[in-house]
């Protein structure tokens, strides 16, 4: 399970004339948001951009097919590569100790499509942009793999209440976890549906290495 949560955690990360808006019913989103290539409902280059599923994309909806693009992903994140960003974070950091390069790689066997579309150079600016995004100081995502639950999370308040597909629970925060942290009550749903276990029921108030959060 840690495996496939973290694959789907590979979210918002590439860039892509809207159709019209339509139920995008492969992630379960409301009318007017966009399906992501990783299964989040959202809106923007992210959720509308490349690889978007259905709902209003900027271009017609992704499918299959297609080979790859050869590129070998062990290849390119190689140990001394994501080490290299996992040991500039600061001792003291939660995630350190916590994603891995094995797990990063495990995870991507329930997701072959990543860094295999278009050109080589496309691959390698798929998996550019994904580490890029993950260790993003700015965003305060994980900041060289440092966090591995959001900054005063929490303390806050992700729930969609007029969200009737996937309801909060009580006691349950929706705030960000893992590398790329998602949130809202309406993200971890469809997060939970495609990895087979119920997102919306069995969040734990705080990131535990015994949970499907990260790396490792």
């Amino acid at each position: 399970m840690v495996a496939k949560l973290v694959a789907i955690l590979i979210v918002g990360v590439l860039a892509g004339a809207l159709l019209g808006p339509v139920l995008a019913q492969n992630c379960g989103c409301n009318a007017g948001l966009c399906c992501s290539q990783y299964g989040y409902c959202g809106t923007g280059n992210d959720y509308c951009g490349t690889g978007c599923q259905a709902g209003p994309c900027y271009s017609s909806p992704s499918g299959g097919g297609g080979g790859g693009s050869g590129v070998s992903v062990a290849d390119v994140v190689t140990t001394n590569f994501f080490n290299g960003i996992r040991n500039q974070a600061d001792a003291s950091c939660a995630g350190k100790n916590f994603y891995t390069r094995r797990a990063f790689l495990d995870a991507l066997k329930s997701y072959p499509q990543f860094g295999q579309g278009g050109s080589k150079d496309d691959s390698k600016r798929e998996i550019a942009a994904f580490f890029a995004h993950v260790t993003d100081h700015e965003i305060l995502v994980c900041a060289d793999f440092c966090y591995i639950e959001e900054i005063d999370g929490p303390s806050k308040d992700y729930c969609d209440e007029g969200n009737k597909q996937y309801p909060c629970v009580r006691g349950k925060g929706y705030y960000g976890r893992g590398p790329i942290q998602i949130s809202w009550n309406y993200n971890y749903g469809p997060a939970g549906k495609s990895i087979g276990f119920d997102g919306l029921w069995l969040m734990m108030q705080l990131c535990h290495s015994r949970q499907p959060f990260g790396f490792g």
